[in-house]
C-alpha cells in the first residue's frame, strides 16, 4: 500500500466563529501548543474605517496594526491585507505553519477562494499550500444563535454598515463550510444540529483541548469538495418528507432534518404566496428550486433567522454541475416535538401548494409566459437569466 506523500511548503489554516472569546480561545491554544505556528488576527472597526490586524505566536503579540479601509468591501479588505501578511510571515523562517483568524460572522469560503489564487504557482503565496478550513462553535449556544432571529449588529458583530445578516445566517454558513467543526458545550441538540449541518466527509472535534495546530497544518483543503459543501445542492439531509427527528441514541436531542424535493417546478404565483409558510420559524432551510417561467433556470433558497433570501443562480447545466433539473430544500430545526411536528406539516403544506401541478407541468410553462413576473423584484428579469 503506498502512502500518501507527506505535506510540504509552509501549511495556511483558516479559523472562523461567531464568537469573539472562542475564536481568541482558540488561537491562544493553538499558538501556545506549536512554537512554529503563527496566527493572524483579522478585526473590523466599521465606524473608525479600519481594518486591525494582531499577529501572535508561542512568544506573544508579535505584531498590532490598524491599516484604514479604503473601500466599501470590507471582506476585500481583510483579504487584500491578509495575503501579503500571509506571504511576509511565510517568508520570515521562524514559523511553519499560519493560521488565519477571520473577523467573527465571517465566512470562511470568500477568503478561502482569494488565497487558492495566491497560492498558486503565480501568486504571491505560492510555495505555501491550504491545509484546514476550521468552524468553532458552543453547541450550548448552537440552537438560540442558529434558528433565532438576532441581527450580526445587535451584537457589534456586522461587517459593513448595511449588514443585516441574522447570527443564524453567519453560523450555517460557517458549520457548512467548514473542513473541521471544533465544539465546545455539552448540549445534545446543539450537537445535532451542528452534524446535521456539517458537510460530508468534514470532521468534528469536541474540545478545544483536542485542536492541535500540527493537525491542522497536516490537513489537505479539497477546494472541489468545499464548493461542493457550499452549493445548495450540498446541504446534508436525506430523511425525505416522511421522517424527520432526534437521531437514536442521543438523549436529549431535539433536533431534526426534513428534506423536500420534487422534479416539479414552483408556480410563481402561489410561491410568492407560500414564501411565509416555507422560510419561517426557528429553521435552516437550504436549497436550489425551478420556477415554472424559467425553466432552464436554476435559483437559490436560504432561509436563516427568520429570513429568506431568493436569487436566480443562471443556467441550470451550470448552477448544479449535472445534477438533474428539480426542486430541493433540506430544513434543519429544532424544538418540542408537537411544536416541530406542527410547523414541519406547514412546511410541507406549503411546499407542495406551490408546486405546479401535473396538468399544469403538462404544457411545459407555456401559460406563464404571457403573464407578469411576480417574482423578477427578487429573481430579475427572466431576459436576463
Amino acid at each position: 500500500m503506498r502512502r500518501a506523500p507527506k505535506p510540504t511548503g509552509v501549511a495556511i489554516s483558516v479559523l472562523a466563529s461567531t464568537d469573539p472569546v472562542l475564536r481568541e480561545s482558540a488561537l491562544a491554544g493553538l499558538v501556545l501548543g506549536s512554537p512554529t505556528t503563527v496566527a493572524v488576527r483579522h478585526d473590523l472597526a466599521i465606524d473608525d474605517a479600519l481594518l486591525r490586524r494582531i499577529v501572535i505566536d508561542a512568544t506573544g503579540v508579535v505584531e498590532d496594526e490598524q491599516v484604514p479601509l479604503e473601500h466599501a468591501c470590507l471582506s476585500c479588505c481583510v483579504r487584500e491585507d491578509a495575503v501579503p501578511t500571509l506571504a511576509r510571515l511565510a517568508a520570515d523562517g521562524r514559523w511553519t505553519d499560519v493560521v488565519l483568524a477571520l473577523p467573527a460572522t465571517a465566512e470562511p469560503l470568500p477568503a478561502v477562494r482569494a488565497l487558492e489564487v495566491a497560492t498558486g504557482p503565480d501568486g504571491a503565496l505560492a510555495g505555501c499550500r491550504l491545509a484546514t478550513t476550521v468552524a468553532v462553535t458552543d453547541l450550548d449556544a448552537v440552537e438560540a444563535d442558529l434558528l433565532g432571529d438576532t441581527l450580526c449588529g445587535e451584537r457589534g458583530l456586522e461587517l459593513a454598515d448595511d449588514d443585516e445578516r441574522p447570527i443564524g445566517e453567519a453560523s450555517a454558513a460557517q458549520l457548512e463550510q467548514a473542513d473541521l467543526v471544533v465544539t465546545t458545550g455539552a448540549s445534545a441538540t446543539g450537537s445535532g444540529l451542528v452534524d446535521r449541518l456539517r458537510g460530508v466527509g468534514t470532521r468534528r472535534i469536541d474540545g478545544l483541548h483536542g485542536l492541535n495546530a500540527h493537525d491542522l497544518a497536516a490537513g489537505r483543503h479539497d477546494r472541489a469538495a468545499a464548493e461542493r459543501r457550499a452549493h445548495p445542492l450540498g446541504a446534508r439531509g436525506g430523511e425525505g418528507v416522511g421522517g424527520a427527528g432526534p437521531r437514536v441514541g442521543r438523549l436529549g436531542d431535539r433536533s431534526w432534518t426534513l428534506v423536500l424535493e420534487s422534479p416539479r417546478p414552483f408556480a410563481p404565483e402561489r410561491l410568492l404566496r407560500n414564501v411565509e409558510g416555507l422560510g419561517t420559524g426557528p429553521i435552516r432551510a437550504r436549497g436550489i428550486f425551478r420556477v415554472a417561467n424559467r425553466p432552464d433556470s436554476a435559483c437559490l433558497w436560504d432561509s436563516a433567522g427568520g429570513q429568506t433570501c431568493i436569487a436566480d443562480l443562471g443556467p441550470w447545466d451550470l448552477a448544479a454541475a449535472g445534477a438533474a433539473p428539480q426542486t430541493r430544500i433540506c430544513i434543519v430545526g429544532a424544538g418540542d416535538e408537537k411544536e416541530a411536528r406542527a410547523l414541519r406539516e406547514r412546511i410541507v403544506e406549503a411546499f407542495f401548494d406551490a408546486l405546479v401541478t401535473e396538468v399544469e407541468a403538462a404544457d411545459g410553462g407555456l401559460q406563464w409566459l404571457g403573464r407578469a413576473d411576480v417574482l423578477s423584484p427578487w429573481l430579475g428579469d427572466r431576459s436576463a437569466a
